[in-house]
Parts: structure tokens; C-alpha cells; sequence
């Protein structure tokens, strides 16, 4: 034994590594599961290291600043500099291309519009709520009007960390803003005094009864028990993957998640593609004229768009019954922030601008334009791009990433992975312990009014007061060059409904803004 050990100390540091990439060597070729080791042994290895690093490599040494997707680190940084309320200037001229092909341009007016002293932009520069009511015209019991025309969009706890969900509702609560359940639930970090509109899908997670369908007394104890509850959102589909379910692994569902979800403790659940309450369009305007009545809240509706004929069923039944959804929240084929396989995030459903002109187009056709609130979701979170969306006839925007990155997110894209290192989309807990909710609050509101305090400075350089004015011929895209460049009404074929507006005063007076009523 002692010369054994004696032989093992003697051998040198060098010879050790030379044993080591031997043993490497002879397992690499004995392996069948890889073939790039088995035919180059050890310098195999290299090549799965590269490929494991290649989008951290891309994201900081090699892509330029407007290359990446689905973020680049122009946009990126402007969210991030915001939420810390940093310079977010650019000097010597814009780097971006602006001649490419669908760049935006804000036709702005000779003279802009004015705030005079007794205004209320004089005095809080970041004020912009919704010009529209929601559930004003079906006259619901609690109309509400969104205190703030930016809004945190439909993220479940369970996907997004308990610390960043805690972070997001006191985030809206300080910027006067709503914060959307998702389809996981109300939890205990969605109650932190922000207005909430509570989201279901087709799990019924919050409201599930226990054959897995939907409770309507679970419903309404839930808006009693939780009257920061604003307005409930039907999700028929999301832009990650329209048309299909999903799976909660077993493995994921801790007790609280459970108790939340309504679900058992280790357990897989089961998300179909399809709901139980409703089969056809005259169910779901039932369903969602049920819900109104019970809890006297608006519903509305989310889905990304593709086929339009169930659609113009509903529109035709919302013209003959005087019936429906308060609000539509429209999803763009680009968005989500959890996992959806590369076929669906890819090429199912439309991107928001034509799936957005299209639906709005069809509901103005049958006058329905105006009772309805429009509401976007798909990259909108810059302001120029909602001075877009809004002169299409969006009421107002949802996002979900940049306001996951203006509390930390890298865009690792590794939600799907529970490994996100900056805390943000896992369970880990060590993972979210980055997290501070105070500081990472304060920076979802700041991004908020910061946003909005741009949005604000394009309105008025269009000659407008609030973002509903714009119109369709107030922005122009790229077609090819200046003289084949088109304003959006002839781009997409149609021309905004005018929202009334008796201006930003009224609305700081509305009874109903921000759920005060």
C-alpha cells in the first residue's frame, strides 16, 4: 500500500493531466450518444462549450446595437435607463436605419400643442390615463378607467418569481398604473395595493372547480375578498402560442402554487387548448355577460388574432344583443415571455400590427369601435411605437418584458428553464434573492413614467393633447423610399375611430379613474 501511495505522490503535476485527458479520450470513444466527441475526442468538448456560450458571446462582443432580437441592446438600454431615471439620450444623430423597411415616423406639426400654466401636465408631466371607460357602455356596476395608458401586461406567479411579481404590483401601485394577474392565479404578491385585472385562461387557475372546470362562486368571492380587483380578462389565446395548452409539471407545484391554482401537490395540470365553460361564440358572450353581472366588473377578452370569421360572429352578435366583451386585449404573434415551441412562437397567429388593423377594421365596419376598449400587447413598450398603436386605434398598452427588464431582466432567454439568473422568470429561490421589491418597484414605476412622460412630448409635438387624438395619417412607414412611403390609413386600409376627448382635465376628474369609484 505504501508504494502504491508513494508511486501515486511521485507522479508529476503534468503526467496528472495527461492521465485525465487520456480517461477523456477513451470514454469519448467508447460513448456513442455524441458523435462530434466519439470522432474528435477531447477537442469535441470545445465545440459544446462554444455553442453553450454562443448567445452570451453574440449578445456582448459580436451583435452590433440594433442587430439583436427580440430586444436589442438600443432598446434595451433606453428601458433600463429609465427605470433608473439615467440619461437615456442618444447624441450625434440616430444610428438606426431610416430608410429600412417599416421604420415608423411621427409626423410632427409646425406649431406643438401648449400647455398653459393652470394644465395638469404643468404640474405632473407624467399624467396619461386612459381616454376610455371601461364597461361604461354595457353599464356595468364598476366602471374603470385606467389610471395610466402603460400597464403591466398578463404574467403568472409560478412563470415570473414570487419577488418579482411582489415588485411589479408595488411598482403600478406607485406609477398609478394596473398589473394583470396571467393565467396562474391571484397570489399574495399581486396584493400589494396596484390595481389589478384579474386574468384566466383555460385552467381556471384561482377560479377552477374541482372537476377542473370554472367556478362562478369562486369568481365572485374572489372580486369580494380582493376589491383592488378592476376588470377580468378572458384569455382565449396568447401571441407565444395561440391554440395550445400547456402543462404544469408536478414537480413545480410547491403547496403555495397549489393553493393558489387550485391543484393538487405534485400533480401535472393540464392547460387544454379549449375551454369548458363555453364551445361556440354565443357561449362566450353568455359566459362573459354571466361574469359582469355576478361581480358588476368589466370582462373582456385576450387573443392573439389569425382566422377573423368567429370574430365577425361576435361583432354581428354584439350589434343585434347590445351585448359583449367592455375590452379586447389583442396579442401580437411576437410576444411572450414563457415557453412556447419554435412552431408556434415562430409562425402561428399574426404579428400585433396586422393582426390589430385587421380586427379593429372589422369592428369599426359594424360601428362597434367605439364601446369597445382596445388594448395592445406586442413590443409596444417605446413611445413611438404607441404613438403607432394608438393612431390604429389602441386605448391602451400592455407589456410584459420591458417591464420585466426594468426590474432586471438580461434577456437570457431562459424563462422556460427555471435558471434565469437575474431571479426574475424562476422558483430558485437563492436565484430571486437578487431581488430588492423596494428598489426594483421604484424602477418599474420610474420606466413607466419616464415612458409616459415621452409619450407625452411626441403627443404634444403632433399638435395633440392626449395619445387618443393621433390619427392614421399622423404616422407613416417605410414602404421603399420617401415617395412610396405610406400613412398607416393607406398602409392598412382603413381610418381610426374618433375616441371623444374633452380633455386631460375631465379625465383627472373622472369618477371612475384609477378604480377610485
Amino acid at each position: 500500500m505504501d508504494t502504491f501511495v508513494n508511486l501515486i505522490s511521485n507522479i508529476s503535476w503534468w503526467l496528472w493531466i495527461i492521465i485525465v485527458l487520456v480517461i477523456i479520450a477513451i470514454r469519448d470513444i467508447i460513448q456513442k450518444k455524441h458523435t462530434i466527441s466519439h470522432n474528435f475526442p477531447i477537442v469535441g468538448h470545445f465545440r459544446y462549450m462554444l455553442e453553450k456560450i454562443g448567445p452570451e458571446l453574440r449578445q456582448y462582443l459580436v451583435a452590433n446595437n440594433r442587430e439583436e432580437l427580440p430586444f436589442n441592446r438600443i432598446e434595451r438600454g433606453w428601458i433600463y435607463a429609465s427605470a433608473k431615471k439615467e440619461n437615456n439620450y442618444e447624441g450625434f444623430g440616430t444610428d438606426r436605419d431610416i430608410y429600412a423597411h417599416q421604420h415608423i415616423f411621427i409626423n410632427n406639426a409646425m406649431m406643438p400643442y401648449k400647455v398653459e400654466d393652470n394644465h395638469p401636465h404643468a404640474s405632473d408631466k407624467t399624467f396619461l390615463p386612459c381616454a376610455k371607460v371601461i364597461g361604461a357602455y354595457n353599464k356595468r356596476r364598476k366602471p374603470y378607467r385606467p389610471g395610466s395608458v402603460i400597464n403591466v401586461s398578463a404574467m403568472s406567479f409560478g412563470s415570473l418569481s414570487a419577488k418579482a411579481v411582489e415588485s411589479l404590483n408595488k411598482g403600478v401601485k406607485i406609477a398609478g398604473a394596473y398589473h394583470n394577474t396571467g393565467e396562474g392565479g391571484l397570489s399574495p404578491y399581486h396584493s400589494y395595493g396596484g390595481d389589478v385585472v384579474f386574468h384566466f385562461g383555460t385552467g381556471y387557475f384561482g377560479v377552477r372547480a374541482a372537476d377542473g372546470g370554472f367556478s362562478m362562486e369562486k369568481m365572485v368571492q374572489l372580486v369580494e375578498n380582493n376589491p383592488f380587483i378592476r376588470a377580468i380578462e378572458v384569455k382565449l389565446s396568447q401571441g407565444a402560442k395561440p391554440g395550445k395548452g400547456g402543462v404544469l409539471p408536478g414537480a413545480k407545484i410547491t403547496p403555495q402554487i397549489a393553493e393558489i391554482r387550485g391543484v393538487e401537490v405534485g400533480k401535472d395540470v393540464l392547460s387544454p387548448p379549449n375551454h369548458k365553460a363555453f364551445s361556440n361564440v354565443p357561449e362566450l358572450v353568455d359566459f362573459i355577460e354571466a361574469i359582469a353581472d355576478k361581480t358588476g366588473l368589466p370582462v373582456g377578452i385576450k387573443a392573439a388574432i389569425g382566422k377573423l370569421e368567429q370574430w365577425e360572429e361576435l361583432a354581428d352578435i354584439m350589434v343585434k344583443t347590445g351585448k359583449g366583451p367592455d375590452f379586447i386585449t389583442v396579442d401580437g404573434g411576437e410576444g411572450g415571455t414563457g415557453a412556447a415551441p419554435p412552431s408556434f412562437a415562430d409562425h402561428v397567429s399574426l404579428p400585433w400590427v396586422y393582426g390589430f388593423g385587421d380586427l379593429y377594421k372589422l369592428f369599426q365596419s359594424k360601428e362597434l369601435s367605439e364601446r369597445i376598449v382596445f388594448i395592445g400587447s406586442g413590443k409596444l413598450g417605446f413611445p413611438a411605437k404607441a404613438a403607432m398603436a394608438f393612431a390604429m386605434g389602441a386605448d391602451c398598452i400592455n407589456v410584459a418584458r420591458e417591464a420585466m427588464m426594468s426590474i432586471g431582466c438580461i434577456q437570457a432567454q431562459v424563462c422556460h428553464t427555471n435558471t434565469c439568473p437575474s431571479g426574475v422568470a424562476t422558483q430558485n429561490k437563492w436565484l430571486q434573492n437578487g431581488i430588492d421589491p423596494t428598489l426594483k418597484s421604484e424602477r418599474l414605476a420610474q420606466y413607466f413614467k419616464t415612458f409616459r412622460k415621452e409619450f407625452i412630448e411626441i403627443t404634444h409635438a403632433a399638435g395633440y393633447e392626449h395619445p387618443c387624438q393621433f390619427k392614421m395619417t399622423d404616422i407613416e412607414v417605410n414602404v421603399d423610399d420617401h415617395n412610396l412611403s405610406k400613412e398607416l390609413n393607406n398602409t392598412y386600409g382603413y381610418e381610426k375611430t374618433v375616441v371623444p376627448f374633452n380633455g386631460i382635465q375631465n379625465l383627472k376628474d373622472c369618477q371612475y379613474l384609477g378604480g377610485k369609484a
